[in-house]
């Protein structure tokens, strides 16, 4: 049985950088800083989100997010529809923006759909594992962590959503497996806990020197191409020893 998700190389020379963890973790929040701290860096950015609008939007999505009545629905049948939105997404929508050099920040990923079917009790399922090897690989992959409790605490601060039902124990198992899959994949774990603030620090600390190795590279290559052909998967992102709760 395999035990990480093993994404294809993506050959772009673009970065694609997601986040995932609960909702409530402060994963827009995040995402909104990042991409205004690169944009004026000089870097072209483009912000999606998974899955998308037409599967957040659909019926069988909105009874498992919205309603505790699941009777209508097959689990499965909404995990394969996530990840096929997932394969379709990544491939045909950010995989062209990766190739063009643009840096893709992405709203939960892949991880997200592995996170849900085994915080659901599909753990022994391996079809997730091979649809997996369809997907691009994330240069950097931030899992923003946070008690459950906080979580639901600040969802209940949206208007939209402050008499909305959440599956609470679902959210502590939820927790547990972006934990674990955070360390089996190379990601980087940020106690998103604190003021916005701080959170983001922790975050960029994090992700500048990847950024900075990307530019650098970017501009041997416009110097060099003839010569010297390069893009950025040669530069390996994801290598960080461990996993670490900043």
């Amino acid at each position: 049985m395999e035990t990480k998700l093993n994404f294809k190389q993506h050959e772009g020379n673009g970065v694609l950088i997601t986040f995932c963890g609960l909702d409530g973790s402060g994963k827009t929040t995040m995402i909104n800083m990042l991409s205004e701290r690169l944009k004026n860096s000089g870097l072209d950015i483009v912000l999606t989100k998974q899955p998308t609008k037409a599967v957040r939007e659909s019926k069988i999505f909105r009874t498992y997010m919205d309603e505790e009545n699941h009777d209508g629905f097959d689990y499965m049948a909404l995990a394969l529809l996530t990840a096929g939105d997932r394969v379709q997404h990544s491939n045909k929508y950010i995989l062209p923006l990766l190739e063009e050099g643009k840096t893709v920040i992405s709203d939960r990923y892949f991880y997200s759909c592995l996170a849900n079917l085994r915080a659901s009790g599909y753990i022994h399922d391996n079809w997730i594992y091979e649809i997996a090897r369809y997907i691009p690989k994330p240069d950097i992959s931030v899992f923003l962590d946070v008690d459950v409790e906080t979580a639901i605490s600040r969802v209940r601060k949206r208007e939209a959503e402050q008499n909305k039902w959440i599956d609470v124990p679902l959210q502590y198992k939820l927790r547990n497996e972006y934990i674990n899959i955070c360390k089996s994949c190379g990601g980087v774990l940020i106690n998103s806990g604190y003021e916005e603030e701080i959170t983001f620090d922790n975050v960029y600390k994090y992700i500048k020197p990847y950024i900075k190795a990307y530019k650098d590279q970017t501009s041997v290559h416009s110097q060099n191409a003839a010569a010297h052909p390069q893009n950025a998967a040669d530069i390996n992102y994801t290598h960080n020893p461990m996993p670490q709760a900043i």
